[in-house]
């Protein structure tokens, strides 16, 4: 979220730079030259260390018992003259490093060997690719009602931060998986208005349609993006994330191909991008809530977070069908309990 909020104040400052520029090959090499001296930071250990929970979660366990060590130093504590709590860290590292284990790497072609952990993948990808492409559908309509150049640019810089923003209010408190749901449905339902009523619509309501989809659609990408964060387990975390954020960018692609000079069949890619999101609506039934829950470190991890019902009920197991029963919530209770 923190990130998408300077993606804003970017996307705000850059019409001021261009207007200072006033030469568009300057300031691509402008832009090139502050993103390659911010990516240089990146390979600094010093600066950006490893992740520990990586490490630990693939074996490399001196390795994160070095950076845990330098964690603690920087914090003003001596690792080996430390509480009861910690000293139990440090033997149990002290054990793991005697073990000599070998790292077990991961890749994304583990998710095949997997019961759930693909489908929750799939389905945050799938929410992300209509997020991003159903964006052009609502700026098309946006057009017509906002002749001016500046102000549609400038209203897609502050929906997003007001997305997320509705994103800190509302995810934490009423769940990740309620709140994807609200905006898919949100999504889905103001795409299909545009699309049945565009023309019979009164302007002012076209407008409230076209701000409200495109609240609803940089919200559900945000969202996929953090919930792809919680779902996918430590080892594959990064490949995991990296997959629904590429799927959300290729759905953007419907953005530049919507304004080639000329091009015909809009009125057909947004139909395509109304069914995909009634359609996400629909699979994102199928996720896990991972609200306050502890992160998954293996697959077999992941594997095990199961759906529960929307408002009440178990809060971690899955008594709805589609799942084998002996993952429900009556699974290990007596007769008697039952």
């Amino acid at each position: 979220v923190g990130a998408g909020l300077f993606s804003v104040a970017g996307t705000l400052l850059l019409p001021g730079l261009a207007a200072l520029v006033q030469d568009w090959r300057l300031l691509q090499g402008l832009g090139a030259l502050m993103s390659g001296l911010l990516l240089l930071f990146w390979g600094f250990p010093a600066l950006f260390p490893e992740s520990p929970c990586w490490l630990l979660a693939t074996g490399q366990v001196a390795r994160a018992r070095k950076i845990l060590w330098r964690f603690a130093e920087a914090s003003g504590v001596d690792p080996e003259d430390s509480s009861l709590e910690e000293n139990s860290l440090a033997t149990e590292l002290a054990m793991l490093s005697a073990g000599s284990p070998q790292p077990r790497y991961h890749s994304l072609l583990g998710l095949l060997r997997t019961q759930v952990t693909w489908r929750n993948g799939l389905i945050l990808g799938f929410s992300s690719l209509v997020g991003g492409g159903i964006r052009a559908s609502f700026r098309r309509s946006l057009a017509p009602q906002v002749p001016t150049f500046y102000l549609p640019y400038f209203l897609e810089a502050g929906l997003e931060a007001a997305a997320l923003v509705f994103l800190l209010l509302t995810a934490d408190c009423c769940g990740r998986r309620p709140v994807l749901l609200l905006g898919t449905m949100v999504t889905g339902l103001a795409s299909l208005l545009l699309l049945a009523g565009a023309q019979y619509l009164p302007g002012w309501t076209v407008l409230f349609l076209s701000v409200l989809g495109l609240l609803a659609s940089r919200a559900v990408s945000a969202l996929s993006s953090l919930f792809a964060a919680e779902v996918f387990p430590t080892v594959i975390r990064g490949a995991g994330l990296g997959l629904v954020l590429g799927a959300g960018f290729l759905g953007q692609a419907a953005g530049p191909l919507d304004t080639l000079h000329g091009r015909q069949g809009f009125f057909l890619q947004q139909v395509v991008f109304a069914s995909l999101a009634v359609l996400a609506l629909l699979c994102v039934l199928l996720l896990p809530e991972s609200r306050s829950r502890g992160l998954p470190q293996s697959l077999q991890d992941a594997d095990r977070l199961r759906r529960s019902p929307l408002l009440r009920g178990c809060p971690r197991q899955d008594h709805l069908p589609l799942l084998p029963p002996s993952n429900s919530c009556w699974a290990g209770h007596t007769p008697e309990q039952h």
